[in-house]
């Protein structure tokens, strides 16, 4: 009988230490870093994706619809493979970014609540967690001017589809006052006024608006601007972290200080 309730208090020992062993592991996890990062990854997915492929579908609408003449549009072809291949490079310096800040998050989350032992740091590792946070505020400043410039396609290509649907409003017997609704991509600057034709006027405006590609570029452009705006939280996300685990790590590092949190 004795052996076997020590076998038993074995076992509930066993098991009470397995429990605080999983709890030990669960308190070092940056849940705040775990989540902007599936933001950030999810963020810089949507941008990037579709943000490609609404650029394809943008040139291949101002060549049809807009400039007939290779030369005239040639420039901002260039642009947009450029804008297509940053892409590419944004897509993967934030994948990287994003592990070596999850990696961080579980570094500076262990030394804060001294889950291996006593607390220990070294001026090197104070050192990059600075550096992580002077990063991810550049940033985020910078990814806010992406934001911001993610918004314009998104503004005309809703012009546009506003004007068709004021076109497709008119009664049947209207046709005259509908050629004379257009839209003048010229005027956004991005193909030169000597451009042919530059503008789309009455029921070929309302056909280009009918077209997929139309409508499959302005809805990414949409979600591309959402992925930017995700990113962006993201990023802030990051900063609090970030900032957070470098106070403590630096205050705790004082000789004098002698509070644990």
């Amino acid at each position: 009988m004795e052996t076997a309730a020590e076998e038993n208090t074995e076992q509930s020992q066993e098991k009470k230490g397995c429990f605080e062993c999983c709890i030990k592991c669960l308190g070092g996890v940056p849940y705040a870093s775990l989540v902007a990062t599936i933001l950030c990854f999810s963020g810089v997915a949507l941008f990037c994706g579709c943000g490609h492929v609404a650029l394809a579908g943008t040139v291949s609408i101002l060549e049809q619809r807009f400039s007939t003449n290779v030369t005239d549009h040639a420039l901002l072809s260039e642009v947009i493979k450029l804008m297509q291949y940053v892409i590419y490079g944004i897509a993967s310096f934030f994948f990287l970014y994003g592990i070596i800040l999850l990696a961080e998050g579980f570094y500076t989350t262990s030394a804060v609540k001294e889950l291996h032992g006593e607390f220990k740091t070294t001026i090197c590792g104070r050192c990059i967690s600075g550096m992580f946070v002077f990063l991810t505020y550049v940033l985020g400043v910078a990814w806010l001017g992406v934001f911001g410039f993610s918004a314009v396609p998104v503004f005309m290509f809703y012009n546009i589809w506003s004007t068709c649907e004021v076109i497709r409003s008119l009664p049947a017997n209207m046709t005259a006052s509908a050629d004379q609704i257009c839209v003048d991509i010229r005027q956004y600057g991005i193909i030169p006024w000597n451009a042919v034709p530059g503008k789309a006027c009455g029921s070929a405006l309302a056909d280009m608006c009918s077209t997929p590609e139309f409508y499959l570029s302005y809805h990414l452009f949409i979600v591309a601007c959402a992925g930017a705006g995700a990113t962006v939280i993201a990023l802030l996300i990051y900063m609090m972290a970030t900032t957070y685990n470098y106070a403590v790590l630096k205050f705790k590092s004082r000789e004098d200080c002698c509070t644990k949190f």
